[in-house]
């Protein structure tokens, strides 16, 4: 077997294992950055021509540029917290604006409202436009706040799956904040409790999106979501998302880490209980630590065939996924920003089409990102460019086609009829990603964003761990492990994952 190479590498990583890692997504550069300060020599894995995972960025003709998949910057600290491990200044490196408006919101009878930064200016929009008093608003966030503070050391930042998780002094402020944190009721029930308004409500609602779950079936734990965007703030970063992963590459390089990419792994090689090295499409690689970046469906499926594989966490209920219109559109819109949401009639009925009929709603909530009015020259002068997203279910062997067709005549009608100008004329360059490309892109298993739903209390528990019970030295990390999926918590999952490794 070939060993891997450890030119460049700093001496101390000899005296570590070296580690492969599967997977040049978010997570798994966060990780390897992580062990290389271990001190272990690191080799990356990629079957795509570069880096980045969901987070690549493209450019269509014309001039428009565009990141590919996740969008919405939240917790930057967690990214900062990497290059300070490495002894860098963050800023040297990796820049970001707190965004203020957050989201332009559109609502169905024709309400339009500003999700700002400051929650007393947000209350305050909310009580104008819609009605709701704004101490009923800023009670809301103070609740979601006191929930995310009291549960984001145990349930974010370390295993589940180890009893010492359940011994350290943090869990005992979790267990004192279970009573309120709603585990037998719905989001949805929490915020009609909270809010008489439909609009507030469906508002609301829609942080059930952030980890690709029904606000109809999800626990009114994520309620807690909220507090990422109104109380700790969200974020852009300069130059776009793509920058994150890019600067972390960056980061990786600059401590010997190895990024081999259009090299797919093709099986995690074991004997006697442990794993002893990669097999790719190029070499075989003696390797003792291996950590996979990859959804966890695949990686038992594809990776480790001979391996029993755990049933019942691999059948757990799949996140939505999404379909994505990327559009360079010839003219500008005063009445856009960077993140803008188009709510549908119905909500109850759109999560019905996605989770139960396994189909995409006829009126279907838009989400509309335009990162050309944070970074001008990602379309030209004049132009906007827009990525068009829409919730749907994961592939499952539905008439893609036929309904991306439907799909995008129903957000041309919407969006025409929002804004008061015909979308379609607008149009001069396009692409379309559904879950069968994101499947084969990224190999999530049936294009599902955040691996499994979050549809049931016991959803963060079934999530997969972030090391094998099986298998000696082999880890996972990445948004279909624990602690679940978006751009925080996949580099959550490598800050786990590398504090497991001790050798």
């Amino acid at each position: 077997m070939k060993q891997t190479s450890t030119t460049n590498r700093t001496s101390a990583s000899s005296l570590k294992q070296p580690a492969a890692i599967i997977g040049a997504g978010i997570a798994g550069i966060a990780t390897a950055v992580r062990l290389a300060l271990k001190g272990h020599a690191v080799t990356v894995f990629e079957a795509q021509e570069s880096f980045g995972g969901k987070m690549y960025q493209f450019e269509l003709p014309g001039g428009y540029r565009f990141d590919a998949g996740p969008s919405l910057f939240t917790l930057p600290q967690l990214v900062d917290d990497l290059f300070r491990l490495a002894g860098r200044d963050p800023q040297d490196h990796f820049r970001y604006e707190r965004l203020d408006p957050i989201t332009h919101y559109f609502f169905a009878d024709g309400t339009r409202l500003k999700a700002w930064a400051d929650e007393e200016k947000f209350a305050a929009e909310v009580e104008e436009k819609l009605g709701v008093p704004a101490a009923d608003v800023l009670s809301f966030l103070r609740r979601s706040a006191s929930a995310y503070k009291a549960t984001e050391s145990t349930f974010l930042h370390k295993s589940l799956h180890k009893a010492a998780t359940y011994l350290s002094p943090e869990v005992l402020r979790a267990v004192a904040a279970l009573p309120g944190l709603g585990l037998t009721g719905t989001m949805h029930q929490r915020h009609t409790k909270a809010f008489t308004d439909p609009r507030l409500v469906q508002l609301f609602d829609r942080f059930a999106t952030y980890n690709g779950s029904d606000p109809y079936q999800a626990p009114a734990t994520l309620s807690l979501i909220p507090h990422l965007e109104h109380g700790i703030g969200a974020f852009y970063p300069v130059g776009g998302i793509y920058s994150i992963a890019q600067s972390l590459v960056g980061l990786a390089e600059e401590l010997g880490v190895e990024f081999r990419y259009n090299e797919p792994v093709e099986e995690i090689l074991t004997a006697m209980s442990r794993v002893t090295g990669v097999r790719t499409t190029q070499d075989v690689y003696d390797f003792e630590l291996v950590i996979s970046n990859m959804d966890v469906v695949p990686t038992y499926r594809r990776l480790l065939p001979s391996q029993p594989a755990p049933e019942r966490t691999l059948s757990q209920p799949r996140s939505s996924s999404a379909l994505i219109f990327y559009w360079g559109i010839a003219r500008e819109f005063a009445e856009l920003d960077l993140h803008n949401i188009f709510f549908s009639q119905d909500y109850q009925q759109e999560f019905k089409a996605i989770f139960e009929q396994k189909t995409v709603s006829a009126d279907p909530t838009v989400y509309v990102n335009v990162t050309s009015k944070k970074t001008p020259p990602d379309a030209p002068a004049g132009h906007e460019n827009w990525f068009v997203m829409v919730n749907v279910p994961h592939h499952q062997g539905q008439d893609w086609d036929a309904l991306i067709a439907q799909t995008r005549r129903a957000v041309l009608d919407k969006l025409t009829r929002t804004l008061g100008a015909a979308v379609e004329p607008l149009i001069r360059a396009e692409r379309v990603w559904d879950p069968r490309g994101i499947e084969e892109r990224t190999s999530s298993f049936g294009g599902a964003l955040y691996g499994s739903s979050s549809n049931n209390a016991l959803a963060a528990f079934l999530r997969h761990p972030n090391f094998s019970r099986q298998l000696d030295g082999l880890y996972f990390c990445g948004g279909s492990v624990h602690p679940g999926g978006g751009i925080p918590l996949c580099l959550l999952s490598a800050k786990i994952a590398a504090e497991l490794i001790k050798s």
